[in-house]
């Protein structure tokens, strides 16, 4: 089973690839150094390494479906 709190929703438009709010920092609208063409290879298996340009925080995606990023870390913090 995946863990929720491992996963970031994200949106694709055109080519690039952002998040409303990045999980770090809190920033909104968020765009990516990551395309849709790399969420393939990240579908197959390639981990990537993914640096917010916001705060430079790092998360390791380790998988991708349509709408959420999968990281090898937590990125939501429960209250």
């Amino acid at each position: 089973m995946i863990p929720f709190e491992n996963t970031w929703p994200y949106e694709s438009v055109g080519d690039d690839v952002y998040v409303s709010e990045c999980p770090y920092c809190g920033r909104h609208n968020v765009l990516l150094p990551l395309r849709k063409k790399e969420l393939k290879h990240i579908r197959e298996g390639k981990k990537k390494l993914l640096v917010f340009p916001c705060c430079h925080s790092r998360m390791t995606v380790i998988d991708a479906d349509s709408d959420y990023l999968l990281a090898n870390a937590p990125l939501r913090r429960f209250k």
